[in-house]
């Protein structure tokens, strides 16, 4: 039996449309599984995550671990993380470059990371990108875009409302001391830039100086004491992190001085002296949380869902209509530590879905 060429040249277009359909599904199928950046789909569960951390020693990195691990514990369970790679660069970001390579060289599905500087790991960083490594910033983020995902809440905002609440305290006149943490730190830089503005707009402020400390208790007590003897009169403390105020409060107590309008965040210690001295004072929150996040956004990405490039964490407000009910939790959480929210995968799964 002869065929028409017209028949045959139709079932020939069939052929093709047929094959060009199944392409297609396949191509839509491999554009699912590696639908967030850097995935290319082709990781398979159990996932080994990488935690690239920039320092351990301060409490609150040491909750934000605790929450990475409980995270991959639960993961664990459902069977989709196997292992988790910790490292701690000390605070030298050409150690954690080093260290996040390492994490490459040894072919780890997802890394979380905390810069410890904002530009320096901008190429290691790309590299574990274009290699289809699951890359998740939080807190202290680094400039390239080539990331699964950023977390953080709004630093810049954090700096802007905590410098609006000490004009409000002060009637926009006075005099300031502005405690930051360690320069160079992106969280730490963008707070201070946020409040820029506001103090601009309010030249009534004087700012008499100005620290940079890590964010632990001590070095933040021995600068502030330090400042205390050369200046007789401060009106308020721009503290932009929780346990630098506690320091603040504590050099102010053990000089005698009287406790002036002081910012801060949710450390333990430091909303314990507030309640303690009567202090007048607000603060806000950086959840330890946001680590545990990180795991959870790189292993959905690594499950082929599709994560948003910025997850963008409301600040809270804390303040003295509602510390009571931070302070009622307070024995869950470290002397020095801090009293963050609750969290669970329902929280995640709304914050992932803005």
């Amino acid at each position: 039996m002869k065929l028409s060429g017209s028949l045959v040249s139709r079932s020939h277009r069939a052929l093709l449309l047929g094959i060009a359909a199944v392409s297609m599904m396949a191509a839509g199928s491999t554009a699912a599984s590696a639908a967030a950046k850097c995935m290319k789909g082709d990781r398979e569960a159990p996932y080994t995550i990488g935690w690239a951390n920039i320092y351990s020693v301060p409490t609150w990195m040491k909750q934000t671990e605790g929450t990475i691990s409980d995270e991959v514990d639960r993961l664990k369970e459902e069977g989709l993380v196997d292992e988790l790679m910790i490292t701690d660069a000390q605070g030298n970001a050409q150690t954690q470059i080093q260290q996040i390579q390492s994490m490459i060289d040894a072919n780890v599905d997802a890394i979380v990371v905390i810069a410890g500087s904002s530009n320096a790991l901008d190429r290691v960083i790309s590299d574990a990108c274009e290699k289809g490594i699951a890359i998740v910033n939080f807190d202290s983020l680094v400039n390239t875009d080539n990331v699964t995902a950023k977390i953080n809440t709004d630093s810049s905002e954090w700096g802007s409302t905590a410098a609006q609440w000490m004009v409000d305290q002060l009637g926009g006149k006075g005099k300031i001391i502005v405690m930051n943490g360690p320069a160079g730190i992106s969280v730490s830089d963008d707070r201070r830039k946020g409040a820029q503005p506001v103090l601009d707009a309010n030249p009534g402020l004087e700012i008499i100086t100005e620290t940079n400390t890590e964010y632990n208790v001590a070095p933040a007590q021995e600068a502030m004491t330090s400042l205390l003897f050369a200046n007789p009169e401060i009106d308020g403390v721009l503290s932009l992190g929780g346990a630098l105020s506690a320091g603040s409060v504590l050099a102010f107590d053990r000089q005698g001085r009287e406790q002036v309008p002081t910012t801060g965040e949710n450390a333990r210690q430091f909303l314990e002296l507030w309640k303690e001295k009567g202090l007048s004072g607000w603060a806000t929150m950086q959840p330890n949380w946001l680590g545990a996040l990180s795991v959870y956004t790189a292993v959905q990405a690594l499950e082929g869902k599709d994560v948003p490039a910025f997850v963008k964490v409301p600040l809270p407000v804390i303040n003295d209509d509602n510390i009571d009910s931070y302070l009622e939790r307070a024995d869950q959480f470290p002397a020095d530590g801090y009293i963050y929210s609750d969290y669970d995968q329902a929280l995640f799964d709304k914050l992932l879905a803005q």
